[in-house]
């Protein structure tokens, strides 16, 4: 059967830069390379973005199971073959650079940002269709933000990558609405990928590696949370929404907190008929270690779907997670066919 990858990466690399519009030529990132100190014989490599330095190898990328030429596609064919092998047909491809902030600056952010669709959407342009992608959007300027979102729909863009508090905002906030309006109109879904937008909570959390669950994760599942108890959600009916990479452990207390929530704060008695993720159009982004049959009793069958985390490696990362989903027997057959196919074409709609 046909298989979809819902969360894999792309790598920034120096030709991600040569994209940036020549008006804004005095942002390009420069590449630095240094020696590791405590890895004789190793180097470290780092972005230096508007006189601030950031880490290009934030993970330990020869973990991961790729190459250098696959994760940054510099071969596209390379990573198409790669593909193959791991018995998945598309991919839909997340940033790296972008699952932080990088600037609180409006014109840097256009300069990247831009330059990196205009990237992605070359590579995806010749993948035959195999690889998809979501836009990074200059959110700091919602004005340029639904300009580029038409420009990358328009060159293949199949969903929104936003990260929690981005531009320092919860997605809750009425500050996006219009983005949600006009990715209503293109009919593309809000990737709500596991991250922080906020240049304020990753000031204070960053330095801190025991709170990058809390920045990373947890911001990201409470925003799940505030998207239906702001009932924001309801407000863009038709409006998809995914969070991705955070597991779907967490499920079963949704349904759980959000109900007597509601009641409490709102006097709002729950129907049963109405589901929390199915009728807020919410999808989640499961892994195989999940307890899948539990959260499966809570989820339904047609709002979770999964991803390897290709090009990464942390705790989210499974280069052959759909491979190993669809040999679990713990889960109906029919379950899984739609966490591998049905439920992504459905979200990114493929």
């Amino acid at each position: 059967m046909t298989t979809i990858d819902s969360d894999t990466h792309l790598v920034e690399s120096e030709r991600t830069w040569e994209f940036i519009d020549k008006a804004y030529a005095r942002y390009k990132p420069q590449l630095l390379v240094n020696s590791d100190p405590d890895a004789p014989g190793t180097q470290r490599e780092f972005w230096r973005i508007d006189g601030n330095i950031f880490f290009k190898r934030a993970f330990d990328f020869e973990r991961s199971g790729t190459t250098e030429e696959t994760r940054e596609a510099r071969s596209i064919a390379a990573r198409l073959t790669h593909m193959d092998e791991l018995g998945v047909d598309v991919q839909v491809l997340y940033p790296t650079l972008f699952l932080l902030p990088i600037t609180a600056k409006p014109d840097v952010e256009f300069a990247l940002h831009t330059a990196y669709n205009r990237w992605v959407a070359d590579i995806c342009r010749q993948s035959g269709g195999r690889l998809r992608w979501a836009a990074q959007l200059p959110l700091l300027s919602m004005e340029r933000a639904i300009e580029e979102l038409r420009w990358a729909v328009e060159n293949g863009a199949c969903a929104v990558h936003m990260r929690p508090f981005d531009a320092n905002r919860p997605p809750s906030s009425p500050y996006f609405y219009p983005l949600y309006e006009e990715a209503t109109r293109l009919n593309v879904p809000i990737g709500l990928h596991s991250g922080n937008g906020s240049t304020v909570l990753t000031g204070e959390y960053f330095p801190y590696p025991e709170l990058t669950f809390s920045l990373a994760k947890l911001s990201a599942i409470g925003a799940c949370h505030a998207l239906i108890m702001s009932g924001t959600c309801a407000r863009f009916p038709a409006l998809r929404w995914a969070i991705i990479e955070t597991s779907a452990s967490w499920v079963p207390y949704l349904f759980h907190d959000i109900p007597p929530r509601l009641k409490r704060l709102y006097g709002k008695e729950h129907n049963p008929d109405f589901h929390l993720l199915r009728d807020n159009n919410m999808y989640i982004g499961c892994q195989t270690d999940d307890d899948l049959p539990y959260v499966l009793k809570y989820a339904g069958e047609s709002n979770l779907v999964v991803g390897s985390d290709y090009g990464h490696a942390d705790t989210a990362t499974e280069l052959e997670a759909l491979r190993h989903l669809g040999e679990m027997e713990q889960i109906s057959r029919a379950a899984t066919n739609r966490i591998l196919y049905d439920n992504a074409k459905a979200l990114y709609g493929l």
